[in-house]
């Protein structure tokens, strides 16, 4: 793994500029009202800042996980905020710290659940924040990263049936695979390979054929562990994965953006619907035009007002930081804070 000496420093840079702006959510995206999503963000990260501890956690059942704890340390980046900065510098840093402190003899950075999502999700986070931290936590991450990165690399080769080779579940040893955990198995080595680590094209490859194993290529759909399985919130799971390994225009991930134009209202109304909310926003954003258009206006009129007085949004499957942690990071798309975020800025001629 590469040190945050390399390509790191010019995107930290270019964050600490951007950071001096960032209150205000000028030329990010097509929000038909910047100013009420800058707000929107704004309100979420509050929140956040104030439940989390002195230990760097979150309330509720899940708040203890690292996922989470990840996922709340991701969406303050998401809007430029930086480590060791004010006026979020602190929470980042105890995000770091709680994440560090986890790690299991084996490299796991999930020793408060031990699961597969929260160490993918946690992996991800570290790779994204790597070389915008102080020296002292930079070479804790250089240290823990390659560890990390190696343990998602070798789940990946657990023996498995044909349908599930590939892919990636629960625990490291697992025998069989589903799209939602390789969505964020597939993110956190696209981040760690941007961040220098040497991830094998062969993982990649691998990963993209398991995805495509689970691909209804006539309805643009992906499923949980067959074609179709909860296509409604994972579609954009699998669209994702493709454009982010440079499967861009393609007919497939162009029926699969209509799909989710088709589906996406539901969402709100389902369980895990959160989930499904941000993975459309990353992946519409990254087809652009008139997918992005019609959801970004829809994420402003439908998901804002049920944002709360407190900043946050209402638990409905894993806690308030999660719900709020995920909202954030599905409006704060367009900001492109985060390199994960970045995209083709050719995909908008075609339109």
């Amino acid at each position: 793994m590469a040190s945050g000496c390399g390509r790191r420093w010019l995107m930290f840079v270019a964050l600490l500029v951007a950071s001096a702006a960032v209150t205000r959510a000028e030329a990010v995206g097509p929000f038909a009202d910047h100013d009420r999503v800058d707000e929107s963000i704004e309100r979420g990260l509050a929140y956040l800042a104030s439940v989390q501890n002195d230990k760097g956690f979150f309330p509720e059942d899940f708040g203890r996980s690292t996922g989470v704890v990840s996922l709340g340390g991701l969406a303050f980046l998401a809007k430029g905020y930086l480590p060791d900065r004010p006026p979020y510098g602190r929470i980042i840093n105890r995000c770091i710290d709680y994440v560090l402190a986890n790690e299991t003899p084996d490299g796991m950075l999930a020793k408060a659940d031990n699961r597969m999502y929260s160490h993918t999700i946690s992996t991800l986070f570290l790779c994204e924040v790597s070389g915008m931290v102080d020296p002292e936590r930079q070479r804790q991450l250089d240290v823990v990263l390659p560890k990390a990165v190696k343990l998602i690399l070798t789940a990946q080769q657990v023996p498995k049936p044909p349908q599930h080779q590939g892919g990636w579940r629960y625990a490291p040893n697992s025998g069989d695979s589903d799209m939602s955990c390789t969505g964020w198995a597939l993110m956190a080595l696209r981040s760690a390979r941007q961040n220098g680590a040497r991830v094998p094209d062969e993982a990649i490859h691998e990963a993209v054929r398991y995805i495509m194993n689970h691909c209804d290529t006539h309805q643009g759909t992906f499923g949980y562990q067959d074609r179709a399985g909860n296509a409604s919130k994972l579609t954009g799971v699998g669209l994702l994965c493709l454009e982010l390994t440079g499967h861009h225009g393609e007919d497939v991930t162009l029926k699969a953006g209509d799909y989710i134009l088709r589906t996406y209202e539901r969402l709100p109304h389902e369980g895990h619907g959160t989930y499904g909310i941000y993975y459309n926003a990353q992946a519409l954003f990254q087809l652009g035009g008139k997918y992005w258009s019609k959801y970004a206006d829809w994420l402003s009129r439908v998901c804002i007002p049920k944002q709360l007085p407190d900043g946050s949004w209402p638990r409905r499957d894993i806690c308030s930081a999660y719900e709020t942690a995920m909202m954030v990071l599905s409006l704060a798309v367009p900001y492109r804070q985060l390199p994960i975020y970045q995209r083709d800025e050719t995909v908008d001629r075609q339109e």
